[in-house]
């Protein structure tokens, strides 16, 4: 019989036998896109790193809910006076659910409360997806 290990997501440590414990992390892209798995639901949203660079949000277009995406598909996207950026998934899997209220309020996108503003959410279909993606202390040594 094989030993059963402990994974180590984030700050949890999960076995197969702590069903009421949900697995949890933050991982972060190269393109400042924040991933948060919770069970096997992963929302994502933009950096406050990247709402800092971007300046003034004018205009966010989000993905339909129940789209398939693969992992770097380009599934959202946001304007600012400065640029536009294209939003990738992090994943492969299917749109659950959209951040519809930003869209009523696109000011309340700020760097103070760009971790709480998601942009969608997707059940995924591999965690292994999200490995090449940095954790949060990398992420802020790549940013300064």
């Amino acid at each position: 019989m094989t030993p059963i290990t402990p994974q180590l997501y984030c700050c949890h440590v999960i076995t197969p036998s702590q069903h009421q414990k949900v697995q949890v992390m933050l991982k972060f892209s190269e393109d400042h896109e924040w991933a948060r798995l919770d069970a096997e639901i992963c929302s994502v949203g933009i950096s406050p790193h990247a709402v800092e660079q971007l300046g003034d949000i004018v205009f966010v277009e989000l993905p339909e809910i129940g789209t398939i995406v693969d992992k770097g598909d380009e599934v959202a996207v946001i304007e600012s006076v400065k640029a536009a950026s294209d939003i990738y998934s992090p994943a492969a899997g299917q749109i659950t659910d959209v951040n519809n209220a930003l869209l009523d309020d696109l000011s309340s996108i700020t760097p103070e409360s760009a971790m709480e503003n998601w942009l969608f959410k997707l059940k995924i279909s591999d965690i292994s997806d999200l490995d090449q993606l940095m954790d949060q202390d990398a992420y802020k040594a790549s940013v300064g």
